[in-house]
């Protein structure tokens, strides 16, 4: 399902990895990758989104929050919200197949289950070795993408997903929120704010009350990312909804801060391993 849209460069194409990006409506827009990267590194990164993946074949190492894991077949990927991973590439590469669900999505899905107010899981991931859920998963996936009659699809996917809730998902407990230091919160409150401009370093260690080199150092000790890497990544997660509402990739650059359309691309495919063009065309099922 390799689509060629207006924004991308036939580079794209040529390159060593294959992907396959799609959206499911009925399911909060879900949206689902199949992918296999031979090349491709993603670096350092966080989602607004949980990850929930399993390894189709090869090996996937990454690190999360300063931890080094490996995933293989039979193995479960989870990801909670905001937690910084990137990966290591392997010889020979891997091919995984990933959803990210909204924290809103899981809720719905535990409160209709259980007939009860409850609150958004948290994975005691990040590699859990689940051979037959993780077959499961897979098969669920599939049938996402190919098509399937939609009740057997969403079937198979909302028991893949109160299974690993149930067995790996800490019960219903909320998400642990951040101790970070108020400065640290000031600085995300000011890149928030000013995510279409270019920040300057100065500034931002003035609106947080600290000197540059302190700031850096507080930050990144509070959320895994430099303040440059985590301006990066809202910029992404603005330009993922302009682009989810139909807007080009050379309007998105412009509206998210970035320098140029290529910018823009070059950002977008590090961290989420497609070109926005081919997101903003990605396949939406019912």
């Amino acid at each position: 399902m390799k689509l060629l849209a207006p924004d991308d460069t036939l580079d794209d194409l040529a390159a060593n990895d294959e992907t396959s990006f799609w959206r499911v409506n009925r399911h909060e827009s879900l949206e689902c990758l199949s992918a296999t990267f031979r090349t491709h590194i993603f670096p350092p990164h966080t989602h607004e989104t949980y990850v929930v993946g399993a390894v189709v074949s090869g090996l996937h190492v990454y690190n999360i929050e300063g931890s080094l894991v490996r995933a293989g077949v039979g193995d479960l990927c989870f990801i909670n919200p905001g937690e910084v991973h990137d990966t290591v590439l392997q010889k020979g590469g891997y091919s995984y197949r990933v959803i990210y669900p909204r924290a809103s999505l899981l809720q719905t899905v535990i409160e209709m289950a259980t007939g009860r107010q409850a609150c958004a899981p948290q994975f005691n991931g990040p590699v859990i070795r689940d051979q037959s859920l993780a077959t499961r998963f897979l098969q669920a996936h599939e049938a996402l993408e190919n098509g399937a009659e939609p009740l057997a699809a969403d079937e198979a996917l909302t028991a893949v997903l109160l299974d690993m809730i149930d067995r790996h998902g800490g019960g219903l407990r909320a998400m642990a929120a951040g101790h970070e230091p108020a400065a640290v919160r000031r600085a995300k409150d000011y890149l928030a704010a000013h995510v279409d401009e270019q920040v300057d370093l100065e500034v931002l260690a003035r609106a947080a009350g600290l000197s540059p080199f302190h700031l850096i150092r507080v930050f990144r000790k509070a959320t895994g990312l430099t303040p440059h890497n985590w301006l990066m990544d809202q910029r992404v997660h603005l330009a993922c909804n302009l682009l989810r509402a139909g807007m080009s990739a050379t309007h998105v650059a412009a509206q998210c801060g970035f320098a140029d359309q290529s910018h823009l691309t070059r950002v977008f495919k590090s961290r989420l391993g497609i070109t926005p063009g081919r997101f903003r065309l990605s396949k939406d099922c019912a």
